[in-house]
């Protein structure tokens, strides 16, 4: 994600819409600004995830999101933030 997402609870608002959407994966900052986001379940509920990452928490600002689709590494047992 870039915009104004870091230092915004971006990555804690990420966690809470995945524990929603029951997904498993990552999120953290990135030196340059951004946020990266790993996340892995079921494609529409990942679809879903996109969607509202798109708009982000209410102090966030999202300019754009950037989508590379994957095979799941079956790696995360549940959403965490770095």
């Amino acid at each position: 994600m870039t915009g104004r997402v870091q230092g915004v609870f971006y990555r804690a608002w990420a966690r809470e819409q995945a524990a929603d959407l029951n997904l498993a994966g990552l999120a953290r900052n990135e030196p340059d600004g951004t946020v990266y986001i790993i996340v892995e379940g079921e494609e529409d509920s990942m679809k879903d995830f996109i969607e509202r990452c798109k708009s982000g928490s209410d102090s966030a600002e999202v300019i754009s999101v950037e989508i590379n689709w994957g095979k799941p590494s079956g790696n995360f047992a549940e959403f965490s933030i770095q």
